[in-house]
């Protein structure tokens, strides 16, 4: 099905959007407030320099799939979307100029006095969360329209490279839409659907701040990588070699697998050999502040736990889950211990529920780790379940184990601090708080 759509930009992202639009039959109107970009365009060429969009442009013209033009209302009332591919430059300090996408949302309210039928206002352009509820008061605002009802706003991020961007366009990773508006949603993905890539539907926050997470990881991946090769350098070690063999592991390292956000990671492995590279590091004289400050992140997620805890203001803590990941007794370097200690320090009153922990105890696993490092911390841990929650206020769950499911509905109105998003979403009478997600309890947000 061929849509007719109008793009708000003909800069890098809205010149590639309009000729691989066109090139799919859809009916593409350019909108800028440039002549040079407009006549560009009009005369079949492109607005940019990029492998392929020049035959794309100039296929489109003469198909008459593609113009450009100055002129907001006709692009608009000739379009059943408008995509916003404005720049959004921004300051020195990292904050985001977004004049131009609101003075984009200001022309297409305008517009939509005018005009009857149902549209869509999807967002290119990279923008700040809460930026998707803006642009539907502005046009609320200049069309007198009501959002969802006559017009909806769904944020649409791009994930195109440069010098690759037309393949990138047809080939994405993903189709991401964020929006309040099943209708809109439907109708972006008769837009899409000759893309082949997964659609993926998510909350508008979430699509609006996607962009920002995948480029500053890649951003990581570049410094961690030569700071890697700088080490390896200093031993005379093939570094190509070394991450050659280190993207083989798809199973732990280019993969999902510790991609949740959490609490801070412990354990016998990742302390020390994080701090082994960082000493062959300084010994070599190397200086890689990306991966020295590993460590320094992880401590603050414990210093994190320590002061959600403190602001609950009450004393009796409950701590299911001590050692450092559950299935196991092992409480090297575990980052529970030191919150309990800290807590301790601080005066409040602790429970301690880890059945492997106090097998272990009993058995003699692990015990000559708790007699000569922790050897306070045995007489508050407890194989009891019932009790240690029943006698705390406050219940911190470390552990994701399924001996917790029914902790919400046996223990109400408990303080739940989750480390591990025990549950997807919840209805709790009481006070439960994620150390690193927004609040899933229905009956909290009520």
């Amino acid at each position: 099905m061929n849509v007719r759509v109008s793009i708000f930009g003909l800069g890098y992202v809205g010149c590639v959007s309009a000729g691989c639009l066109a090139s799919k039959g859809n009916k593409v109107i350019g909108v800028d407030v440039s002549d040079i970009k407009v006549n560009l365009i009009n005369s079949g060429r492109p607005t940019i320099i990029e492998k392929d969009i020049d035959e794309l442009i100039e296929e489109g013209r003469k198909s008459g799939n593609l113009v450009a033009t100055l002129d907001s209302d006709y692009a608009v009332l000739n379009s059943d979307i408008s995509i916003i591919s404005v720049g959004t430059p921004s300051s020195k300090k990292g904050h985001l100029n977004l004049e131009y996408v609101y003075r984009v949302a200001e022309k297409i309210g305008e517009v939509l006095k005018k005009k009857e039928d149902f549209h869509v206002v999807a967002i290119r352009s990279t923008v700040l969360p809460g930026t998707n509820e803006k642009i539907g008061n502005i046009i609320e605002e200049f069309s007198g329209k009501k959002r969802n009802e006559d017009f909806a706003v769904v944020s649409n991020p791009e994930f195109l490279r440069e010098g690759t961007a037309v393949h990138d366009y047809f080939n994405p990773p993903i189709t991401l839409l964020g929006s309040d508006s099943k209708k809109a949603i439907e109708i972006m993905e008769k837009l899409y659907s000759d893309i082949s890539s997964e659609f993926v539907v998510t909350e508008i926050r979430v699509a609006e701040i996607m962009k920002y997470v995948n480029n500053t990881f890649h951003a990581l991946k570049i410094v961690f990588a030569n700071e890697v090769g700088n080490i390896c350098k200093s031993q005379e070690i093939d570094s190509h070699k070394v991450m050659e063999i280190f993207c083989k592991d798809t199973q732990l390292n280019i993969s999902p697998y510790y991609f949740k956000p959490g609490f801070a990671y412990g354990g016998s492995c990742l302390p020390k050999d994080t701090k082994a590279l960082i000493t062959i590091a300084h010994d070599n004289y190397v200086r890689i502040p990306v991966i020295e400050n590993i460590t320094e992140s992880n401590e603050h997620q414990k210093e994190r736990l320590v002061e959600m805890v403190v602001e609950k203001g009450m004393r009796n803590v409950a701590i299911l889950g001590l050692s450092f990941k559950p299935g196991t007794d092992d409480l090297r370097n575990s980052p529970m211990v030191d919150v309990v200690e800290r807590l301790l320090g601080k005066g409040f009153h602790i429970s301690i529920y880890d059945k492997n922990v106090k097998l272990s105890e009993i058995t003699g696993t692990n015990k000559e780790y708790i007699e000569s490092k922790i050897p306070h911390l045995q007489h508050f841990i407890s194989d009891n379940l019932e009790d240690v929650v029943r006698s705390s206020d406050v219940v911190v769950i470390g552990h994701k184990s399924e001996e917790f499911n029914e902790m919400l509905e046996n223990y109400k109105g408990k303080l739940i601090i989750d480390l591990v998003r025990m549950w997807h979403e919840i209805e709790y009478e009481g006070c439960y708080e994620g150390i690193s997600w927004k609040n899933i309890n229905r009956l909290e947000k009520s």
